[in-house]
């Protein structure tokens, strides 16, 4: 597998105006959230969608799978630690397919030892956010 760095991005990555939603000159992204915890998503879509982005959402990894082959987003967020398939295991899937190997991918953890930060970015995570977080500071981490 190539290191994370090595990848080519997506044409017009990162978008220079994510955050700015409608108001900005760039049309909004397409962000799937994959979490198990429920009220985690909730909180992350309403503040995406607020910035005028449209959001996917998953509850477990083969979920969030099926849904980035089916919707195409721009970006996705992924909880490590998921029911049925982890985000580790959707990251090493999402890598390995020509079609979503270039996704830009966001870790959530509630586990920030260096191992599982390690462990993402072996896989080729982009960025990675620990719970609990301010979801603005998710706001900034997209603007990036």
């Amino acid at each position: 597998m190539e290191p994370a760095g090595s990848r080519q991005r997506p044409p017009g990555w990162p978008p220079t105006a994510i955050g700015s939603g409608m108001h900005g000159a760039q049309p909004p992204i397409k962000v799937l959230v994959c979490d198990d915890e429920r009220h985690i998503v909730r909180l992350i879509q309403v503040n995406l969608e607020r910035q005028g982005h449209v959001v996917i959402t998953a509850f477990d990894g083969k979920e969030a799978l099926e849904k980035i082959r089916h919707d195409k987003p721009d970006l996705c967020i992924l909880d490590v630690m998921m029911p049925h398939m982890d985000g580790f295991e959707v990251l090493k899937n999402i890598r390995q397919d020509p079609e979503t190997e270039n996704l830009p991918v966001i870790m959530l953890t509630a586990n920030a030892q260096d191992k599982t930060v390690f462990e993402g970015y072996h896989y080729g995570a982009d960025m990675y956010l620990t719970k609990p977080f301010n979801p603005m500071e998710l706001v900034t981490m997209l603007r990036r």
